[in-house]
């Protein structure tokens, strides 16, 4: 198989701003040099104190604006819309955590909630926020991170698959909600990514359901690159004609 290289788009996001959460490490921080490489304005976005400074540090070149703090909290949330000034082309909800595996018998309260919202509920505030920005200036575009979770039961447990579930449901609601006023919600649904995410099996059930089938169902591991590149796609106007799909970033493992 043939090594992936990413090819930059000179300018494709020239003039624009665009929010990216979990910019610090992974698929945010793929996505965010990505955008930044092709002339966008990031307000990068991370949970950790010290990753959204670190990155400045790093590409002090891409000019990256900095906020900290977790997003699922609503004055992080203003904090980073604060510093979009005003203008927000396009929002790349990335930001996420996986559980471990547990079953609905075996999960507790506090990996529920988490889970849910780091993965959803920070979305949906994000998106609140940003939106009425966008439909002052008539124009966006949306991409939400869902997961190969998302589009089967078999790749995490309860709280995680249904946290991906509920991201396609809201970024299509939205999609329906939005696009004749010119904001596109779109949504990726990567596969296994070489990520700092670790993820455990902290159930013996779900170990010997999953375990075997992901042995051999699960395709190779792809770069986060690779998926950034789906979500840049999806976040320029090369998809223009694109609202409210979710595109598959797996290697093929959704036609499993």
């Amino acid at each position: 198989m043939a090594v992936w290289q990413e090819i930059i788009s000179p300018n494709r996001f020239e003039g624009q701003t665009v929010i990216v959460t979990g910019a610090a490490s992974g698929i945010g921080l793929a996505t965010a040099l990505r955008v930044a490489r092709e002339g966008g304005r990031v307000i990068a976005s991370d949970l950790s104190a010290e990753g959204p400074d670190k990155l400045v540090a790093d590409y002090a070149e891409l000019g990256f604006v900095p906020v900290a703090g977790d997003v699922s909290k609503e004055d992080v949330v203003q904090g980073v819309v604060a510093a979009a000034g005003g203008r927000i082309d396009a929002l790349a909800n990335v930001a996420g955590i996986m559980d471990s595996f547990q079953p609905v018998h075996e999960v507790d309260d506090a990996t529920w909630d988490r889970v849910l919202n780091v993965n959803l509920t920070s979305m949906m505030r994000l998106m609140r926020a940003a939106v009425p920005v966008m439909l002052a200036a008539g124009s966006g575009s949306i991409v939400n991170v869902s997961s190969e979770a998302g589009l089967r039961g078999s790749a995490a447990g309860a709280a995680y698959t249904v946290s991906k579930h509920a991201v396609i449901g809201l970024t299509r609601s939205s999609a329906v909600m939005y696009g004749r006023r010119g904001i596109r919600v779109n949504a990726v649904a990567p596969g296994g990514t070489r990520t700092n995410i670790h993820a455990e099996f902290k159930s013996d059930l779900a170990a010997g359901v999953l375990g075997p089938f992901m042995q051999v169902n699960v395709p190779p591991i792809a770069e986060a690159g690779e998926v950034a590149a789906g979500i840049t796609f999806l976040l320029s106007r090369d998809g223009s004609n694109i609202n409210g799909v979710v595109l598959a970033s797996d290697n093929g493992w959704n036609a499993i």
